[in-house]
């Protein structure tokens, strides 16, 4: 019998899809012949943030640029632990001046910023568990992320850091292939890391929960979880039994417009972990 799941409050960070589109394709999921419906994408963000709310999380909010169709995705920006922001250089020019932008929200927010001189997502590939093993990062690389940004996420941010190698273009960024279910547990879809990195998961984390393919292709990894509630996309039903299986409660949210830029839920949500 699974014990009771106590949620943590959360802060967030999101970023509006005011000047959301697809006008360029940077990851297997995009496809500029694909019309986005940007009035639908700005109501079912705004489903998301209401769903964060209704959780009683707090939820900042990133002022959208034009020019910058893909800032919604605010997870990307910057990686948040212990009150310390490592910030995100990000690979592709089109995104490139995100970084900015982001910065200037914690600057403005007096946040300690440490600016990076690897090429990095933020929390695209790095995640945080702080009951895991004392306070452990896993951190992706392979196509977005460099690996010795790794190293130097370490040294920013004081914390172990797991590099876990991803193989499939398909799951460009740590979180579309793994997620936090709580502050000691995860959820991640195996075949989307190397042979190496999925002995590595194993031995860290051998209550996971494991997800299908199924369940991957429709970003039911791309989640948020407060520790009781995960917050996934609707289209990830068996996703959903899964984690409700596990003795969390599952918070279905409608994405799908956003899905067309190759993200879902948890590439719209930064955590700021104070």
């Amino acid at each position: 019998m699974n014990q009771p799941r106590i949620p943590r409050k959360r802060t967030y960070l999101l970023c509006p899809p005011e000047y959301f589109t697809v006008e360029y394709a940077i990851n297997p999921w995009m496809d500029t012949d694909t019309p986005v419906d940007r009035e639908l994408a700005v109501k079912q963000w705004h489903g998301l943030r209401e769903a964060l709310l209704g959780l009683g999380h707090t939820v900042h909010e990133l002022h959208p640029e034009p020019g910058l169709p893909d800032m919604v995705y605010a997870a990307n920006g910057a990686f948040v632990v212990d009150g310390t922001v490592y910030g995100a250089r990000f690979r592709h020019p089109q995104r490139t001046a995100e970084a900015a932008a982001h910065r200037a929200f914690y600057d403005e927010h007096g946040w300690p910023f440490v600016a990076p001189a690897e090429i990095n997502e933020g929390e695209g590939d790095f995640a945080y568990l702080p009951a895991a093993h004392g306070g452990l990062i896993l951190a992706g690389y392979g196509f977005r992320t460099e690996l010795a940004a790794h190293a130097e996420a370490q040294e920013a941010l004081g914390r172990p850091v797991v590099s876990l190698r991803l193989v499939d273009p398909r799951f460009y960024h740590l979180d579309t292939a793994l997620a936090p279910l709580d502050d000691g547990n995860i959820a991640y879809f195996p075949p989307a890391f190397s042979v190496a990195a999925q002995r590595v998961l194993a031995q860290l984390f051998p209550d996971a929960v494991l997800a299908d393919e199924v369940d991957a292709f429709a970003f039911g990894l791309n989640l948020v979880s407060d520790g009781r509630h995960v917050v996934l996309n609707s289209e990830a039903s068996g996703m959903a039994a899964k984690v409700a299986a596990a003795g969390h409660l599952p918070v279905p949210v409608e994405l799908a417009e956003l899905k067309k830029g190759g993200g879902s839920i948890k590439c719209c949500v930064a955590e700021l972990r104070a």
